[in-house]
């Protein structure tokens, strides 16, 4: 089969190709035997071929790439077993050594087996971080002590795996926001943002809040996965204009980072002005100055900014006006004089109007009643009164009934009536009732004697103004004296 003999000269010929690994394997020795027959003289001759190996076979690996996992935790000088390479050709062909890329985190050391191969190691040189490569690739080099020498290659595939050495990190110490009150549940307020440079597990993050008070968790929420903060309840910068509270990411190491989140509240016109009445003077005397206090006003709307100032306004002709000191009080005052006979009391309708867009008003209603001053004196139905009465009318016979009226109430609007400066023998001969404003006769009259009687009468208000009139009596004659011879 492998070799052919010359039938002239005997010579031995390689029949085919001969390949000793094939023929005999991982055998140290490889030899062919066989016999050879000779006619002439007849005669067998047994014949030995000792095939010699050859350096044709390169060291080869049993896969182009092997895989290899290292924690960035394990300690420089840790060892690990790489793989060895075969080489098919037996003796010093078969005697491999091997190399390693020059690298600053790995060395190569070969470790002799008792068979006397030699097992490659890779050495760590230093601790790797997976944050800051996470994967190496080497090339480990098997050569075979042929001449020339063969070599093999096969490419080492280093995945860091991660430690948890790395906590997260926000993108900013201080998260702000500034949100509308009132703005719906469930809004979304801000997002907070933390990587973690560990990988799997390690960097999966938790969003929390990091110990906050019930007043916290119970207007606002996070997301544990995204990091959302949204609104968990209604928000009212009357009541609070900033919040500030913590926030934590944790990885699933358990390593954990804080941050702050301060959310500022903006205020909306969603409260209308309140008008307290503080001191009131139920009852004003007409008589009271311009500029009398009527009554102490406090003006409020707990909204800021233009939302919150306000101005105050009366509606109608009202003989007062508003004053304002800038603050929330307000005072009502007399503009003009008052005169309760033409109005006796004050319907007041007081507005106050905030400066939103658009604005909210608040009104108060305000009663105030206009008391009597003397500033109205008795008025008689006439200036003059005159009467004519009989000489012989009797004593108490009424003669004329006056009549004064007063435009106040009370007791400044009682009139008494009573007689003014007159001679004593007038007084004499006429009586005026003080409450009735009847005069009466007291003697007897005589024609002959007094014609007519010219009578001061005055009216007296509770008050002490006066009115005066006149009564003009005139005494008609009767026929009560006989003629004298």
């Amino acid at each position: 089969q492998y070799f052919t003999v010359n039938e002239e000269n005997g010579n031995l010929y390689v029949n085919e190709r001969l390949d000793r690994e094939e023929m005999c394997g991982e055998s140290p020795t490889c030899s062919v035997s066989f016999e050879v027959l000779v006619h002439n003289p007849l005669n067998i001759f047994r014949v030995e071929v000792d095939i010699q190996d050859m350096n044709d076979n390169s060291p080869a690996f049993s896969k182009a790439v092997f895989d290899l996992e290292i924690g960035e935790w394990t300690l420089p000088g840790a060892r690990f077993p790489l793989e060895t390479a075969r080489d098919a050709d037996v003796g010093s062909n078969s005697l491999l050594t091997y190399q390693l890329d020059s690298n600053p985190s790995f060395s190569l050391a070969l470790k002799e087996s008792p068979d006397g191969s030699k097992q490659p190691e890779l050495v760590l040189e230093r601790m790797l971080d997976r944050e800051k490569q996470s994967s190496l690739e080497l090339v480990l080099t098997a050569v075979d002590s042929g001449d020339p020498a063969r070599s093999g290659t096969v490419q080492l595939r280093i995945n860091v795996t991660d430690a948890n050495d790395n906590p997260p990190v926000f993108s900013k110490s201080l998260y702000e926001a500034r949100v509308t009150e009132n703005l719906p549940v469930g809004s979304l307020v801000l997002q907070v943002r933390a990587t973690d440079a560990d990988a799997g597990t390690n960097g999966r993050l938790s969003y929390s809040f990091s110990n906050v008070p019930a007043a916290i968790s119970s207007l606002f929420a996070v997301d544990s996965e995204s990091g959302e903060i949204s609104t968990a309840g209604a928000l009212d910068f009357e009541q609070k204009s900033k919040y500030i509270f913590g926030l934590e990411a944790r990885d699933g190491g358990g390593l954990v980072s804080h941050c702050k989140v301060q959310i500022d509240i903006t205020d909306e016109n969603d409260n209308s002005p309140k008008i307290t009445i503080l001191s009131l003077s139920g009852a004003v005397p007409e008589d009271a100055p311009v500029g009398t206090v009527v009554a102490l006003l406090n003006v409020n709307d707990p909204d800021s900014g233009e939302n919150g100032q306000v101005w105050c306004e009366l509606s109608g002709e009202a003989p007062l006006s508003i004053s304002e000191d800038g603050s929330k009080s307000a005072e009502l005052v007399l503009r003009h004089s008052l005169d309760r006979e033409s109005e006796p009391s004050l319907r007041l309708l007081l507005t106050a109007v905030d400066g939103g867009d658009p604005p909210r008003t608040g009104t108060a209603q305000l009663w105030i009643n206009v008391t009597d001053a003397n500033d109205n004196p008795p008025v008689f139905e006439q200036d003059r009164y005159r009467v004519s009465l009989r000489e012989d009318a009797a004593p108490g016979s009424t003669v004329l009934n006056v009549s004064a009226s007063d435009a106040d109430a009370g007791t400044n609007a009682r009139i008494t009536y009573g007689f003014g400066k007159m001679p004593a023998k007038l007084l004499q001969k006429f009586a005026v009732d003080a409450q009735r404003g009847t005069i009466r006769l007291k003697e007897a009259l005589d024609f002959e004697d007094t014609r007519a009687f010219s009578l001061a009468l005055e009216a007296t208000d509770g008050g002490g103004l006066v009115a005066h009139c006149k009564v003009e009596v005139e005494v008609l004659d009767v026929n009560d004296n006989p003629p004298e011879i």
